[in-house]
């Protein structure tokens, strides 16, 4: 195992920390609207995915330490603007990682597929959201955010 999938592993694993806390950051604050609530539950998948290639490969999982690390956004609208940053730059995160780890199918395999979630789900949601200035995401139960 190269020191470069082992870093890209990690990387990606503590990408997807970062991602979920923000995202419960966000729904403790605001309350449970979308889409964090329904990305913070995907983030928490991602993470799931990875966790196996870490023990196929014996890399030691970071500890995941994000929920104090992060800052929580004042409005719900930068809330949407963050996610939409962070998408993105999660997607070109995972261009990057998979060029480290070409040899190794099961990592690319894992990789694409979070980087699919991210482009095709997690940022288009992010968008409308952006679109809409951060009203009326409502939750499950049809209440409309603060």
């Amino acid at each position: 195992m190269s020191e470069n999938v082992n870093n890209a592993l990690i990387e990606a694993i503590n990408d997807e920390y970062k991602s979920r806390a923000t995202y419960r950051a966000v729904i403790n604050k605001f309350g449970e609207i979308r889409p964090f609530i329904n990305i913070v539950a995907a983030e928490g998948r991602h993470i799931d995915a990875l966790l196996p290639l870490f023990a196929k490969y014996n890399i030691t999982i970071p500890i995941d330490d994000w929920d104090s690390r992060i800052k929580t956004p004042a409005t719900i609208l930068e809330a949407c603007q963050l996610g939409v940053e962070d998408e993105i730059e999660n997607a070109q995160m995972y261009d990057r990682l998979l060029e480290l780890t070409v040899d190794y199918p099961d990592i690319q395999a894992v990789l694409k597929q979070l980087q699919r979630a991210s482009k095709e789900n997690h940022l288009p949601a992010f968008q409308r959201c952006v679109e809409r200035g951060g009203r009326g995401q409502q939750n499950r139960r049809g209440q409309c955010c603060k």
